[in-house]
């Protein structure tokens, strides 16, 4: 393939719609701080280089925080060099800076949101966006119910013939299942479902939305997606970091809060769901949400031996000393919270009875990585039986989310020579070699798919409500018996060793290359 071929293969984010963004203006409430400046404003700035933002686009910033808009846009274009990799005097960076404006503003307070509704009208007027408002919340969970609520009040979520009205939630959505529940009831007396966006940045990544592409596109995989052939699935989410400065927030969520019911089951739903209808945005959901209703509950007793905990120790990790969590910034010194979770997943469908998920995720492993395993049965032996061979290693596929995005499939072959030996063999597939590596923070997707109104990289309030169903009862259990040998592992190794024997009970072990 030559140089040229393979540069009309590069893809740049989701340029296969076919349409540009829908004309609008974006509202970034919580805009001064630190998700707008690496997140959205670069994510903002890819879309645009990529020709997906429309000219008739503009972005409100909304915060506390005393600002001039010149002084917001200031902040635009450095947020924009140092996180986009934007040159300096870019016209693209400039463009979008252009375009953004600023309101000082308290959430509880109605005055501010009056100021935000003449903003919105005269903006609208000049960039002809049609009345279409795209409203992100970048902000404390507290303060979710309450902007929704001022928004109402002031008439800006109301749609009209031809206009939208859309709001992006990040998460954690809920800090628990009657909490989660009762977020919803509160959102529901404003919005209707359809103008609810509650985002998951970790599906904004190429990998995991190629999950339905490989599976349902390929006629070898599909048909052996299932318990005859699979023995069992890993799902791990590692990272090397501590909690750095996030301690306060940890210590009132954990690990357990702060990735399973959202990154790690959505993975999971999306690994073993049914093939859709279509890839209509409710028709995936619906799907998806079968999955976390399938998943088996966890009653208390299993709590002990399905579920595994832990908090990391302080030591010397990549060649320096590292501290423990519970001598991290804004954490207990006393602290029970835990920074590991390992946890072994049962559905009771059709598909994948008696196929165990083990889920994984934690602070302080030995390395960043996010991938999905699906291990396949063993091959019988009786065939090798008077041969040189003395084991049969199983197929493995592994889907890479990051940071490395691909597909990899290790298989057997017969190493040359006189005798029947078995090496095993690796087809690896990268995506930076085949479409090219585009700067992304794993928003670009998501942002272009909320101002399209395309839903299906979002959670629905009953997968919200199924995803923290699942984790409900370990949490019951978890806090009323405080963890008696934290900390109880070191930096940079996979955990607590409980981790381990979870997979060694099961004749099984986690995959660690």
């Amino acid at each position: 393939m030559t140089s040229s071929d393979n540069e009309t293969q590069h893809q740049h984010f989701p340029e296969d719609h076919g349409r540009i963004a829908d004309r609008c203006i974006m509202v970034i409430f919580g805009a001064s701080g630190d998700l707008t400046s690496r997140k959205l404003l670069p994510a903002l700035y890819n879309l645009c280089r990529g020709k997906l933002l429309p000219p008739e686009f503009a972005v409100i910033g909304f915060a506390i925080d005393q600002l001039s808009e010149e002084e917001f846009r200031k902040r635009t274009r450095n947020d924009i060099r140092e996180y986009a990799g934007a040159p300096d005097d870019c016209p693209l960076c400039n463009s979008i800076a252009d375009r953004c404006f600023y309101i000082t503003g308290d959430f509880k307070t109605a005055a501010d949101f009056v100021k935000l509704k003449d903003r919105i009208a005269e903006l609208d007027a000049r960039y002809h966006t049609r009345g279409n408002v795209l409203y992100y919340l970048a902000t404390l969970p507290q303060f979710i119910s309450e902007i929704i609520r001022q928004l109402g009040d002031q008439g800006l979520t109301a749609e009209d013939p031809g206009v939208w009205r859309r709001i992006v939630v990040e998460k954690p959505f809920g800090s628990d299942l009657e909490s989660a529940k009762a977020l919803n009831h509160e959102i529901a007396q404003t919005l209707k479902e359809t103008q609810i966006y509650r985002i998951d940045h970790y599906l904004g990544k190429e990998t995991v939305q190629n999950i339905l592409i490989f599976r349902f596109a390929n006629g070898i995989f599909e048909p052996v997606w299932n318990r005859r052939y699979i023995d069992h699935v890993q799902i791990t989410v590692a990272e090397c970091l501590g909690v750095e400065r996030r301690g306060g927030y940890y210590e009132r969520a954990g690990c357990l809060r702060d990735m399973i019911p959202s990154h790690v089951l959505q993975l999971v739903s999306l690994t073993a769901m049914e093939p859709p209808i279509s890839f209509r945005a409710d028709a995936v959901r619906d799907e998806q949400s079968k999955v976390l209703h399938a998943i088996q509950p966890i009653s208390p007793e299993d709590v002990l031996t399905r579920a595994v905990r832990g908090q990391y120790n302080g030591g010397t990790m990549d060649d320096g000393h590292v501290l423990d969590y519970r001598h991290e910034e804004f954490v207990d010194p006393h602290s029970s919270t835990e920074t590991f979770v390992a946890l072994k997943l049962l559905l009771d469908n059709w598909r994948w009875a008696d196929v165990p998920f083990y889920i994984r995720t934690g602070k302080r492993l030995p390395k960043r990585v996010t991938e999905i395993v699906i291990q396949f049965r063993r091959a019988p032996f009786v065939l090798f039986r008077d041969t040189p061979v003395d084991k049969l290693t199983p197929n493995v596929l592994v889907m890479r989310i990051q940071p490395d995005e691909g597909i990899s499939l290790s298989f057997g072959a017969k190493i040359p020579g006189a005798h029947v030996r078995v090496g095993g063999v690796t087809m690896d597939f990268q995506y930076s070699d085949y479409f090219g590596a585009e700067p992304s923070t794993g928003y670009e997707r998501l942002l272009y798919d909320a101002m399209i109104g395309d839903a299906t990289l979002f959670q629905r309030a009953d997968m919200v409500e199924a995803g923290w169903s699942v984790v409900e009862p370990v949490l019951d259990v978890w806090k009323a018996l405080p963890p008696r040998t934290f900390p109880n592992y070191e930096p940079g190794s996979w955990g607590p060793k409980e981790a381990d024997e979870l997979m060694r009970r099961d004749g099984r072990k986690w995959r660690t290359e």
